[in-house]
């Protein structure tokens, strides 16, 4: 684990100069998307502003959480990694006010989800990380997740009834995907895919980018539902007892870099989706956004999940959100 910046180490052999530490950063995906790319950055920023001596390795793909996004916070907290940008999606398990950004059609647009990612909420937020016990640094948008699938894209509550949807293995998008008469699945991606050219899988959701990447169209996907539905921040965070063996030196260049880093990755997430997009038209994919009353008949529909999940979350939290949302409507 990486102890200390300006802190003497041991060397690698009896009088050869010190090596610093390396800081492990761990991110559910790599530099081929958005938040990969936010963690490159990231891992570059600490190494350029620090002259070297905090080096950072990227460990993408959840390397150190076993491969899966939704053990990466556990991995962070309990040290396997010393810095992490992670998905509120993913990281909602261990950390429930995560889930508010994710409440179905809280925030449907770039605008909305922004307001969640700065001000009182995103510093309420933060809090609920450090209490689950890692070191928050910053906030930023992600997005929306999307839904594919082999025939025409829903117009209404009804048309998802009975189909089966693969599904990223979160509480909330079960409870979200059962509630609207779907058949949820969860299976691994490969397995998925199989699936689907087997005709035993209708549909899957996730992120644009990763159904653009996974060339979904190659195994029966016609279309693209962009539903904003479920939305994502990303979380940097660094483990605890890192954070308390650095100098102050150390805990100013980590966290003023990861702001710097939070902040452009909202530009390289939505330049991310319309790649996507393009690319999947280009496939023979069609792509469809839901309508404002299409959005509200869906939302409606849901209206349970929302009730039940805002007081898992917490009511007063959820209060504020829709708040800060509705100020941005005004």
């Amino acid at each position: 684990m990486f102890v200390a910046l300006l802190l003497t180490v041991t060397g690698a052999a009896a009088g050869e100069p010190d090596a610093p530490p390396i800081a492990k950063l761990s991110t559910a995906v790599g530099p081929a998307f958005a938040l990969g790319k936010a963690g490159e950055r990231w891992a570059k920023l600490v190494a350029e502003r620090s002259g070297g001596k905090i080096p950072v390795r990227l460990f993408p793909g959840a390397a150190l959480a076993q491969s899966d996004p939704a053990r990466e916070f556990v991995a962070l907290r309990d040290g396997a990694a010393d810095l992490a940008i992670g998905s509120t999606l993913f990281w909602s398990p261990q950390v429930v006010e995560l889930n508010v950004v994710s409440l179905p059609w809280l925030a449907p647009d770039a605008n909305t989800l922004a307001v969640l990612a700065e001000g009182p909420v995103a510093e309420r937020l933060l809090a609920a990380v450090e209490r689950a016990g890692v070191v928050p640094l910053a906030l930023a948008v992600l997005g929306h997740r999307a839904l594919s699938l082999a025939a025409a894209a829903p117009r209404a509550p009804a048309d998802l009834a009975g189909l089966k949807v693969r599904v990223a293995v979160t509480p909330l998008l079960t409870d979200l995907f059962t509630s609207l008469k779907t058949l949820p699945q969860a299976m691994a991606v490969a397995d998925a895919h199989a699936a689907f050219r087997a005709g035993m899988l209708d549909a899957q959701e996730g992120t644009l980018a990763t159904l653009a990447a996974a060339s979904v169209d190659t195994f029966g996907v016609k279309h693209v539902l962009l539903g904003d539905a479920v939305a994502e921040c990303a979380v940097f965070a660094a483990n605890k007892a890192a954070w308390n063996g650095w100098t102050d030196e150390a805990r100013s260049i980590v966290r003023e870099t990861a702001l710097q880093a939070a902040r452009e990755l909202p530009a390289l997430a939505q330049a991310e989706n319309d790649a996507a997009q393009t690319a999947l038209g280009r496939r023979g994919v069609t792509v469809t956004r839901l309508t404002p009353t299409g959005r509200a008949a869906f939302a409606a529909a849901a209206r349970g999940v929302y009730d039940k999940w805002a007081v898992v979350i917490g009511a007063d939290l959820v209060s504020a959100a829709e708040a800060a949302v509705k100020g941005i409507n005004r």
